[in-house]
């Protein structure tokens, strides 16, 4: 794994502070492995957020039946992954809502940054994607994890 830009951690750890208003320290993982169905896909993701009840398997490795919300912080390395075949792994594992933060695209001319939250998944796919733009708050209200992100202090890259 390649040492990630300053931009990268500020925002995995602003999403992880945001996170803590409605979920204990010991639900939230960061580059924690979790194995999920399917031939080589142990991912650990930049942020996962897993139930109150969850437990370990047999191996010691967080069950993916209790990951509850999974945020990607694209790095340009790893993008395709991310916006590809990642996602389509977590939308077959029932995982309800993933979000991809992107400080690399954006409308804003001189300050890119984008976000996607993908919610509803059904086989490989997620049924809704809402894309919008550094600065206006993910409203995650309506899904389990039952809170709002802001977004206006995440850096650009």
């Amino acid at each position: 794994m390649s040492p990630q830009r300053d931009a990268h951690g500020e925002i995995t750890f602003d999403i992880l502070e945001q996170l803590r208003t409605n979920y204990g320290r010991r639900q939230l993982k960061t580059d924690v492995r979790i194995d999920l169905p399917g031939l080589l896909n142990g991912f650990a993701r930049d942020v996962a957020a897993v139930t109150q009840d969850a437990s370990t398997a047999a191996d010691g490795r967080w069950r993916y039946q209790d990951i509850e919300f999974v945020a990607e912080v694209i790095s340009r390395s790893t993008a395709a992954d991310d916006y590809g075949s990642e996602k389509a792994t977590y939308a077959l594992a029932g995982v309800p809502v993933y979000l991809i933060v992107d400080p690399y695209t954006g409308t804003w001319h001189l300050a890119p940054g984008t976000w996607h939250l993908h919610t509803l998944p059904k086989e490989d796919q997620y049924r809704s994607v809402l894309s919008l733009d550094f600065g206006t708050p993910v409203d995650l209200t309506s899904t389990v994890v039952g809170l709002v992100l802001a977004t206006g202090a995440l850096p650009r890259d």
